[in-house]
């Protein structure tokens, strides 16, 4: 029987194809996506291994860890190399979860699963588009650059399903409109003594061209965001971390953290701040659009 030892070492020249491939997609998204950003030690086992703003986790475990997005297509080499600079064997990965079924965020999840046999467990609202590839988005199923390699799901999750490894567990909350199945994780970290409540939103924003009035592919699209900020403003939250980097302020919270500044992300004040102000802003573009019908 192969170990995964030996899975890893020969899923490397597919994940090298895959990466040279996917690069050719790098002029056409945003440069902060693919820079690389320092990985670093959030609070407890919880670390940073994303770009400067799309963001990826990993939470480690004596058992192996778990990853948190596997980003762009072109991503996992970035992944694996932010993951082996803190120590860590990329191919320790046991379980892959994603915030939400757009590009930016699982579109590395093949390669990611081919090399690590890690098991990928995703939203039930989100797994067609999973599967799929991204065809099967209510949004983007027909614009080729959304796209991405369809990839297996091995566990569906619901609201409030938990996903544990080794002590650690992670709450899988529904948080839908971004995508049907978007997905905020909930956790506890031990840091310096004490017990922090982590939230890492999926994403409450309204992307241009969603329509929140007489959608035919998503009709509950706008009651779906109603229960999405209800949801938000109801966890407990210390350590504020999200999909994006942009959502949490990272370079500024990063440059406080290597200047000796005690745990930046710890920022209830600005969860509050943010989810306030995108409510406001989805619920403006409702409005506009309403009376755009009228």
């Amino acid at each position: 029987m192969k170990t995964r030892a030996h899975k890893f070492f020969c899923s490397s020249v597919a994940f090298a194809a895959v990466f040279i491939l996917a690069s050719t997609l790098r002029a056409q998204v945003n440069p902060d996506w693919t820079e690389p950003f320092p990985p670093f030690r959030i609070a407890g086992n919880l670390y940073y291994v994303g770009s400067k703003d799309l963001a990826s986790y990993l939470i480690t475990t004596p058992q192996g860890h778990i990853l948190i997005n596997s980003d762009l297509e072109a991503s996992p080499p970035l992944i694996r190399a932010s993951v082996e600079k803190l120590g860590f064997k990329f191919s320790d990965i046991r379980i892959l979860l994603i915030s939400h079924a757009h590009w930016d965020h699982d579109g590395g999840s093949a390669a990611i699963k081919a090399l690590t046999g890690a098991t990928y467990m995703v939203m039930d609202g989100d797994v067609s588009v999973v599967e799929s590839g991204g065809k099967t988005d209510f949004q983007y199923g027909n614009t080729p650059a959304s796209l991405y390699p369809p990839t297996r799901v091995d566990r569906v999750l619901h609201d409030g399903d938990e996903v544990k490894l080794a002590g650690v567990t992670l709450v899988a909350r529904l948080t839908p409109g971004h995508t049907k199945g978007c997905t905020t994780w909930t956790m506890k970290v031990a840091e310096a003594g004490k017990i922090y409540d982590v939230v890492i939103i999926g994403s409450p924003n309204v992307n241009e061209g969603y329509k929140l009035v007489r959608n035919e592919s998503y009709p509950e699209i706008a009651s779906d965001y109603e229960r999405t900020f209800r949801v938000l403003k109801s966890l407990p939250v210390d350590i504020f971390l999200g999909a994006h980097g942009s959502y949490f302020d990272l370079p500024t919270k990063y440059a406080r953290l290597i200047e000796g500044g005690v745990t930046p992300f710890i920022d209830p004040a600005g969860y509050k701040s943010y989810i306030t102000d995108r409510e406001e802003a989805f619920r403006k573009e409702l409005a506009k659009q309403k009376a755009g019908l009228q």
